[in-house]
C-alpha cells in the first residue's frame, strides 16, 4: 500500500469518497461547514455535487484526497477558517487574529480503514495548507478520552490523531459531537 495525498481538484476523485450511491440523494459533501446554512439547505440532490465539482475547478481546492494506487480512499477538507462557518461560530472560538486555516473533516472509505489513512490526510491538508501560506492551521476533533465514536460522526476526527500529527490544545470548545466534546487544536506552520 502506497498511500498518496493530493490537491482535491479532480472531482470524480471527491465523488468516489464523499458522493451518494443514489445520484438524488442528498448527502453532506461536506458543504455543511463550507457554505451558509441557507445555501447549504437550498442546494438538493445534484446541485449538491455540482456545486462541489465547481469547487474542485477552483483555487483553491476543497481540501486534499487520498489515494492508494489510484484508487480515491480518502478525503479532508481544508480551507482559510474565514471562509467557513468556523470564522462565525458561537460555540469553536476565535484563538487570535491570525488567518488560520481550518480542517474539519477526514473521511476515510469503508474497506480501507485501520490502515492509516486518516494520518496521511491530516499530514497532507497540514502541507496543503502551509503551500498556500496558512501560518496556522486548526482543527476541532473530538476529545472521546478512548471512548468508541460512531464511525458516521468520527469525520471531526480524535484528539489523539490530531496529536500524533502535532497538534497541541489551543482552547476547549462548547461544541458537542455524538456526545463528546469537540476542542480546537493547532498546529503552527510558521
Amino acid at each position: 500500500m502506497v498511500i498518496s495525498v493530493r490537491p482535491a481538484s479532480v472531482f470524480e476523485d471527491v465523488r468516489a469518497v464523499l458522493g451518494p450511491k443514489s445520484p438524488g440523494a442528498n448527502v453532506c459533501w461536506c458543504l455543511s461547514y463550507r457554505i451558509p446554512s441557507a445555501l447549504n439547505n437550498e442546494l438538493r440532490g445534484p446541485a449538491r455535487g455540482d456545486y462541489v465539482a465547481e469547487l474542485c475547478r477552483g483555487e483553491p481546492p476543497p481540501g486534499v484526497i487520498a489515494h492508494d494506487g489510484g484508487e480515491p480512499v480518502g478525503w479532508a477538507a481544508v480551507a482559510p477558517r474565514a471562509d467557513t462557518s468556523f470564522a462565525r461560530s458561537r460555540t469553536i472560538p476565535q484563538v487570535d487574529d491570525l488567518p488560520v486555516w481550518s480542517l474539519w473533516c477526514v473521511r476515510v472509505r469503508p474497506g480501507h480503514r485501520g490502515r492509516g489513512i486518516s494520518h496521511a490526510l491530516i499530514s497532507g491538508a497540514v502541507e496543503f495548507a502551509r503551500a498556500r501560506g496558512a501560518p496556522v492551521i486548526e482543527a476541532y476533533p473530538l476529545d472521546n478520552g478512548g471512548a468508541k465514536v460512531d464511525l458516521t460522526m468520527a469525520y471531526a476526527g480524535i484528539r489523539k490523531n490530531f496529536e500524533r500529527a502535532g497538534f497541541v490544545h489551543a482552547a476547549d470548545t462548547t461544541s458537542v459531537l455524538a456526545g463528546h466534546p469537540r476542542i480546537l487544536m493547532r498546529l503552527d506552520l510558521r
